[in-house]
């Protein structure tokens, strides 16, 4: 009976370690478009890049965020990064579906499109101008389009 026991002490305690292990992978990147959410209801661009290389170096984090009492609109209505990589975080707290997509200069990417969800767009852009619109339904028809301006 003391083995049986003692065996599954051991079985436990590798347990415990395997758990503890699977444990703060301090993955901050959210990534994926899960329902996990920024609180933040701000409509700036917030640039995070670090460096000013427009070589593709460290890239360009800015936020769209859309109404979230439910409206067509986002703010803000224009955008600005230097080239290389930029990310666009839409943040939609809304029960209404949105996306974002970049277009221009040969360029056409789009989100996912998400609800009450945070998603991420993140493409490799040139120096120019582009529009960033929210393709579900009559969205841009409605006010949902903006200008991105890469230096």
């Amino acid at each position: 009976m003391k083995r049986i026991t003692w065996i599954l002490a051991l079985v436990l305690a590798a347990g415990v370690l395997v758990v503890a292990g699977c444990g703060d992978d301090d993955d901050e990147g959210g990534g994926g478009g899960s329902a996990e959410s920024t609180p933040t209801a701000t409509a700036t661009a917030a640039p995070t890049e670090e460096g000013d290389d427009s070589g593709g170096g460290g890239g360009e984090a800015l936020t769209l965020t859309a109404d979230p009492g439910g409206a067509i609109s986002w703010e803000p209505g224009e955008l600005s990064a230097p080239a290389g990589s930029v990310s666009i975080e839409l943040v939609n707290e809304s029960d209404v579906p949105h996306a974002v997509e970049v277009e221009g200069n040969g360029v056409e990417e789009e989100s996912e499109t998400v609800t009450g969800a945070n998603t991420t767009l993140t493409v490799d852009l040139e120096p120019g101008e582009y529009t960033f619109y929210c393709p579900v339904g009559e969205h841009r028809a409605n006010g949902m389009e903006g200008t991105l301006t890469v230096e």
